[in-house]
């Protein structure tokens, strides 16, 4: 009989969550496919303390700032695209608030090769020579600092180098765009290093837009990045990335993206946006009520829709995945 990995969202994050973890999520493009709904839940449970890990920042990260849930954060880009600058995440440093360790883009895709392949370093031939080296935010009174970028010596061209820590975060919750019940899942769109990350974290969570039956995963086996074998849990959450795309599924919502990131601006904006966007709903019915059925509709139908056709066949109804779920908690 097949293991059924399917639990509820709000059972993850009080399953395999805990203050002042290292939580990373956010493996993908500040517009793309990330697990806010897990940075909702986490807000749920008042989650804090956190040590946020995130290759770009995404509105999950700016939520999580913004509410106070996390503390210290590393990431590589901080901004929101052609959404402007993530005025949560801001304003939560310029308060002090969080800590923000910054690094580029590649180097948090190499932390995080680095992580999955169990090395005790990675060399590093990028933001060396530079303050992305010598300044570390967790010390801020050592200029310059020689451990956040250590330099070392190639031993076989003798010239010097860098070493970026590996990273190893407690959890990561993994947005996906389909799962079988097993936790075998396919990424539509940017992959970014989400299957770095699931290999880096001691733990994994996939939050999946869709479940489908696991013959889909054999009729792909080469797309399927992520293997159950890695995985604790898998919630069915569609739209899990809203306000953020997920390719095939569904566009990014921009309405609600300048609505959110203008919010979370403010003390009493965030806690408007909290009350009526993360505390306002009882379940999953509740959370896709809240979108709005006709604006998911009318995202679902985007230019991208197309990416999904090859799999349309073994998506499994929203009954019967809530149903699956069920039944695994029995």
């Amino acid at each position: 009989m097949p293991l059924n990995k399917l639990i509820t969202l709000a059972e993850a994050v009080r399953q395999h969550t805990w203050d002042g973890m290292q939580y990373a999520s956010g493996a993908a493009l500040p517009v793309g496919s990330d697990a806010i709904a897990f940075g909702r839940e986490l807000l749920r449970q008042q989650r804090r303390g956190l040590h946020a890990i995130f290759h770009a920042n995404t509105q999950q990260l700016n939520l999580l700032a913004a509410a106070g849930a996390v503390t210290q954060a590393e990431c590589g880009f901080s901004g929101l695209e052609g959404f402007g600058f993530a005025n949560g995440l801001r304003r939560a440093i310029e308060q002090g608030k969080v800590v923000l360790e910054d690094f580029s883009n590649l180097a948090m895709a190499l932390r995080l090769l680095a992580g999955a392949l169990n090395w005790p370093f990675v060399p590093a031939t990028v933001n060396i020579g530079s303050d992305l080296q010598y300044r570390r935010a967790f010390e801020p009174n050592v200029h310059p600092n020689p451990n956040k970028i250590p330099s070392l010596t190639d031993p076989f061209s003798g010239r010097q180098i860098g070493a970026f820590a590996p990273l190893r975060p407690d959890l990561a919750a993994i947005h996906v765009t389909l799962a079988d019940q097993e936790g075998n899942a396919i990424m539509l769109g940017t992959e970014w290093s989400r299957f770095e990350l699931s290999r880096a974290a001691k733990r994994v969570v996939l939050l999946a837009d869709a479940i489908v039956h696991t013959d889909c995963m054999r009729q792909y086996p080469n797309l399927v990045r992520i293997p159950g074998i890695i995985v604790e849990a898998v919630v069915y959450c569609p739209f899990a990335a809203w306000p953020q795309a997920s390719p095939g599924m569904y566009d990014v919502d921009e309405a609600h993206m300048k609505a959110m990131n203008q919010a979370l601006g403010s003390d009493d904006g965030t806690a408007a946006y909290v009350r009526d966007y993360v505390e306002s709903y009882a379940d999953l019915d509740g959370y896709l009520d809240l979108i709005g059925r006709e604006r998911i509709a009318e995202l679902s139908h985007g230019a991208t829709a197309f990416l999904l056709d090859p799999y349309r066949r073994w998506l499994l109804p929203h009954a019967e995945a809530l149903a699956m779920t069920t039944a695994a908690r029995a």
